[in-house]
């Protein structure tokens, strides 16, 4: 086992064309540091429907250049396959340790592979190279981010010519090609040959978010921002500037690129402690609302002043705002969210007599709904402009809440305002997420095998009236690796999350409201029943 070990980071030495990993990996090998070299290649990192994503570091499970290379070689053959021979693929990146070495490495081997390739002129928002992939007529789009994991994550996300990301069976296609490479010598990569884009790409995104707003709208609300230490800020300011609103207060500290994230433990707002460099802003320029991006921009979270405390809104809240104020906004065509997300928006499209569908978790699924006018995800994912981006962006849902808040504001209204009359109208729809972090992935594996061998009857008191395991699938859904619990005026998802390793449970229940002045003891009720439906869940599942 162990001169085999070594003799395969040996032959991965040989091939990788990346000094710092080199000098990695040979420190490994000198020191026959098996416990730090049989993790690495226990395996390959997987190419999904996340695309790759990983920590950085040398050998085939991590983040690397020699991955990063095969990966491409593989996008590059399956295009060929299905017709593109001479097709262009656009790359961006955003500015994580090695996004620019991967986007350069991408490039590169489309261009020797017979592609024309493009890349984005420096780190800039996922949505900016998602606009940029129908913009251009591309067949193709790589965007290398890690979004909002933690510092030392890289990752490899792939989007074909409609602009939205792959799903299967693309990504299996795709990986049998990366399997296919058998060397990287037998990758061609010139030294250049591709293009680098000027800024016209992302002059054109920001023309086209303007139309995300209504025409004379008012644009008064003032906002404080923070990039997270990722590629909004510049982006944002432009888009905010564009529309005429006031220029938002800056989190300084968080306005920059900078890789090693050094003001958050994880560069996510959902995070604890994530948000509070820019509640001290809030509270020192008392602004009506505010707003973060995580590092790539394609999220965007909203905070909001309740009881003289800073509140974080929640992805499903946001979610229900930007659909009222679309539907007030006379919005037409089909209204979609994933099936973890909150059943508000359905309550909402159904009085609009809108169409409305339910996706798998991920934009992926979503851009692809039939019509799509509206998109949203509760992991504060928007997509507000299909027709432009086909994927969640946290700039122009950031333009779109602001003009909301604005128009609230003339009437001397909050956001807050209007959750209390779209809890009323609809009923309150509260929602809670437990979701648990491991070091050892069989955790995961354990806790889902124990549902459906002993699955729950019953939680918070609450009868389950039906159980289904969406490994099977359903009438409306793909298979996918997760449990639904139906009970009366709540709902349970339990599932695996697709790019960190967590164990994630979507909670919601539903409390009618007759009145404005029931809202207090409904809101004290569904707190009482998430809570106890997440202490039930923790025991059924043995997390």
């Amino acid at each position: 086992m162990h001169d085999d070990l070594i003799t395969r980071a040996k032959a991965w030495l040989e091939e990788d064309p990346d000094p710092e990993t080199r000098a990695e990996l040979a420190k490994l090998i000198d020191a026959a540091d098996v416990t730090e070299l049989a993790p690495r290649f226990s395996g390959t990192l997987q190419f999904g429907t996340a695309g790759l994503r990983g920590e950085l570091g040398a050998g085939p499970m991590r983040m690397n250049r020699t991955v990063v290379i095969r990966a491409a070689a593989g996008l590059a053959a399956y295009l060929k396959s299905q017709g593109h021979t001479d097709g262009l693929v656009v790359i961006g990146y955003d500015a994580r340790h090695k996004s620019e070495d991967f986007a350069r490495d991408t490039a590169a081997v489309m261009t020797g592979a017979g592609l024309r390739a493009a890349v984005l002129p420096r780190p800039l928002p996922t949505p900016v190279l998602a606009y940029a992939i129908r913009h251009l007529g591309a067949a193709a789009g790589v965007e290398v981010t890690a979004s909002h994991n933690p510092p030392r994550d890289n990752g490899y996300k792939v989007y074909l010519g409609d602009g939205s990301q792959i799903v299967p069976p693309a990504d299996a296609d795709i990986a049998a090609e990366i399997d296919a490479v058998r060397s990287l010598n037998d990758v061609p990569r010139p030294d250049s040959g591709w293009e680098t884009l000027d800024d016209s790409v992302l002059d054109a995104y920001l023309a086209r978010t303007d139309e995300v707003l209504a025409a004379g709208s008012p644009r008064t609300a003032r906002t404080v921002y923070t990039a997270m230490h990722g590629v909004g800020k510049n982006v944002l300011l432009a888009a905010f500037e564009r529309a005429g609103f006031p220029a938002p207060a800056l989190v300084a500290e968080q306005a920059d690129p900078d890789p090693d994230f050094p003001t958050v433990a994880f560069p996510n707002p959902e995070e604890p402690g994530a948000m509070d460099l820019a509640f001290a802003k809030a509270r020192e320029t008392d602004p009506d609302l505010v707003i973060a991006n995580d590092p790539d921009a394609d999220r965007c979270a909203v905070a909001v002043r309740e009881n003289d405390e800073w509140r974080m809104l929640r992805g499903d809240e946001v979610g229900a705002l930007l659909a009222a104020h679309l539907v007030n906004r006379g919005a037409r065509g089909t209204f979609a969210e994933s099936i973890v997300s909150s059943s508000l928006l359905g309550r909402i499209a159904e009085k609009a007599g809108l169409p409305y569908e339910e996706t798998l978790t991920g934009f992926k699924w979503i851009a692809r709904v039939d019509g799509l006018r509206y998109g949203y995800e509760e992991a504060l994912g928007y997509c507000v402009d299909p027709e432009g981006v086909r994927d969640k962006d946290g700039i122009t849902a950031a333009l779109l809440i602001t003009e909301l808040a604005s128009a609230l504001k003339e009437e001397g209204r909050t956001l807050l305002d209007l959750l209390d009359d779209l809890a009323v109208e609809h009923g309150l729809h509260a929602t809670d997420q437990l979701s648990v972090r491991v070091e050892d992935l069989s955790v995961i594996a354990d806790a889902m095998r124990r549902l459906r061998e002993q699955p729950p009857t019953e939680l918070a008191g609450l009868a389950i009236t039906r159980a289904e395991d969406l490994t099977r699938g359903t009438e409306t859904l793909p298979p996918t690796d997760g449990l639904r619990y139906t009970l009366e005026g709540a709902r349970v998802i339990v599932r695996p999350s697709g790019t960190e390793p967590k164990l994630k449970c979507y909670l919601e229940v539903v409390v009618p409201v007759a009145t404005h002045a029931d809202l207090p003891a409904a809101r004290a009720e569904a707190a009482g029943l998430l809570a106890t439906i997440k202490r039930d869940l923790s025991t059924a599942a043995g997390i």
